[in-house]
C-alpha cells in the first residue's frame, strides 16, 4: 500500500502562536490531516476534510457560523480531498472506502464528493451525530447535510481484538487487514484512530485524540487557544485524558516494544 498525507483544509485563526505555537504572523496555520491510501480494494480516504460544497460560494451554506468564524478555514478548492485525488491521476469513483475518525464538520465535509465510497465509522459516533446534536457544540460540530447522501454505511462496535494494548476493530468490511480502527473516545463519544500497517511498522492516524504534537511530550504543553478549543469540543474529558496518556506511552515506546508504532495527529 502507498500512503499519501493530505492537508484537506488549512485553518487560519487570528492569534498566530496563540493557536499553533510557532507562527510569527497574525494568523496561525493548522492543517486538517487526512490520509489517501492506495490499496488493492481501491483508494481509501481516512477522513475527508472540507468538501467542494463547503468551499464553492454558489453552493448552499453547510457550515455553521461560529466555529468557522473562529477557526477561519481557508476553504481553498485545491485543498479538498477530491481535487488532491484528481491531481494524483485518479477520479472520485476510484475512492471506494472512507474511514472516519469522527463526523465533525472539518473531517466529514468531503464525504459526498465520493458517491461510490463505502463509509466506515464507529456505531457510537454515528449514533452521537444522529441523536446528540443538541446544544451549541452539537449543532456546530455535526452538520448532517454533509453525509445525508451516503448510501453505504458500515458501523462497528467499539470493541474487538487488541492492538498494542488498545481495543481495535479489525476486518473492516471490504478492506484489507492492514487497515483497522482503534476506538479513542473523548473528543467525541465515538471517536476513533485509524491504524495502517506499513512495511516499516504501523502508522496511527489519531484524528483529534490530540490536537498538538506537544501533547505527547513527557511534560505536555499546548498553545492556549488550541487548548481552549479542545476543551470546549471534548465530549468526555475523562476518556480523553485516559486515551491521551495511552497514546503518550505508545509514542515513548515507538522504538522499543512494540517496534515501529507511531502516532500522528
Amino acid at each position: 500500500m502507498r500512503i499519501h498525507h493530505l492537508n484537506c483544509g488549512t485553518h487560519c485563526p487570528i492569534g498566530g502562536a496563540f493557536y499553533d505555537g510557532v507562527s510569527r504572523q497574525l494568523t496561525a496555520k493548522i492543517c486538517t490531516h487526512c490520509l489517501l491510501i492506495e490499496a488493492e480494494a481501491g483508494l481509501v480516504l481516512v477522513d475527508t476534510g472540507y468538501g467542494l460544497k463547503d468551499v464553492q460560494r454558489d453552493q448552499p451554506r453547510r457550515l455553521a457560523r461560529i466555529w468557522p468564524f473562529v477557526l477561519r478555514p481557508r476553504l481553498d478548492e485545491a485543498e479538498t480531498a477530491l481535487r488532491q485525488v484528481e491531481a494524483r491521476g485518479f477520479s472520485a469513483h476510484d475512492v471506494r472506502h472512507i474511514v472516519l475518525t469522527h463526523l465533525d464538520f472539518d473531517h466529514a465535509g468531503g464525504i459526498d464528493d465520493f458517491p461510490l465510497a463505502r463509509v466506515h465509522i464507529l456505531a457510537d459516533e454515528r449514533r452521537s451525530a444522529d441523536e446528540r446534536r443538541r446544544g451549541f457544540v452539537g449543532r456546530q460540530r455535526y452538520r448532517p447535510a454533509m453525509w445525508s447522501g451516503v448510501r453505504d454505511w458500515r458501523t462497528y462496535l467499539s470493541q474487538g481484538e487488541t492492538w498494542f494494548g488498545f481495543e481495535a476493530v479489525r476486518q473492516l468490511d471490504g478492506l484489507p487487514p492492514e487497515i483497522l480502527m482503534v476506538p479513542l473516545a473523548g473528543h467525541t463519544h465515538g471517536h476513533a484512530g485509524v491504524a495502517v500497517r506499513c512495511p516499516d511498522g504501523w502508522l496511527l492516524h489519531a484524528g483529534d485524540a490530540y490536537l498538538h504534537h506537544r501533547e505527547l511530550d513527557d511534560r505536555p504543553r499546548m498553545p492556549p487557544g488550541l487548548s481552549a478549543y479542545g476543551w470546549i469540543m471534548t465530549n468526555d474529558r475523562a476518556a480523553a485524558r485516559t486515551n491521551l496518556g495511552r497514546l503518550r506511552e505508545l509514542e515513548v515506546d515507538r522504538w522499543g516494544t512494540p517496534p515501529g508504532a507511531r502516532a500522528q495527529a
